[in-house]
């Protein structure tokens, strides 16, 4: 009996340390390894910050972005601490495969921003227009990325921990593209954005395409 219990208790600390490394891998390259080649291209790492003043929604999308970030580190960590996760392995495994995908899909949109990569939004910047690669099919590749990233991990890991941060994801990336991102690009590229979003869906293909 004691056998069965020590041995799943390694199990599950195996799935949450490679949770973890997936994660700190995944936001290393994401933010880490992408800003030093966006600085190496165009002299500038791309970081914008937060957008608005405090209280105001833009500000909140900020804000529960980071909070996402911090509890995708957080989840894991508080299994191996000794948080109660109840999980049948299939759903781990899913879990996992899902978090690749995630992965793969988040470096691939990136490569596809080329030099108009950023972290948040400059007002008084103008970017090129991004509808290559998966931006042509999908208007915030990046953003849906992240957000099938933070579901496998949540599967691989699924505690309290884990949901509230993927709840945070969610509704802070629904935020910055609605109040931040899409309000900025129609303003700075006119037409040619509102052609673009009538044929592309928001987050998934065919989904969410603007209209006259």
């Amino acid at each position: 009996m004691r056998r069965r219990r020590r041995r799943g208790v390694l199990l599950m600390n195996g799935w949450a340390w490679a949770a973890l490394a997936l994660y700190l891998g995944w936001a290393g390259f994401a933010f880490g390894v992408r800003a030093v080649l966006q600085r190496r291209r165009a002299g500038d790492a791309g970081f914008r910050g937060i957008s608005g003043r405090p209280g105001e929604a833009s500000w909140w999308a900020g804000v529960l972005f980071a909070a996402a970030l911090l509890g995708g580190a957080a989840a894991p960590v508080a299994e191996l601490a000794g948080l109660p996760t109840a999980a049948a392995p299939a759903v781990r495994w899913a879990g996992l495969v899902v978090t690749l995908a995630g992965v793969a899909a988040t470096s691939a949109a990136q490569t596809n921003m080329g030099a108009s990569w950023r972290v948040g939004v400059d007002a008084g910047e103008r970017t090129t227009l991004v509808t290559g690669g998966l931006f042509a099919h999908v208007r915030n590749p990046v953003f849906t990325a992240m957000v099938l990233t933070a579901v496998g991990l949540a599967l691989m890991v699924p505690n309290p921990v884990s949901l509230l941060a993927l709840a945070c994801l969610v509704v802070a990336v629904r935020l910055q593209v609605r109040v931040v991102e899409e309000p900025y690009l129609k303003a700075v590229h006119g037409a040619a954005y509102e052609a673009y979003a009538a044929r592309t869906g928001r987050f998934l293909p065919g989904v969410g395409r603007r209209t006259a």
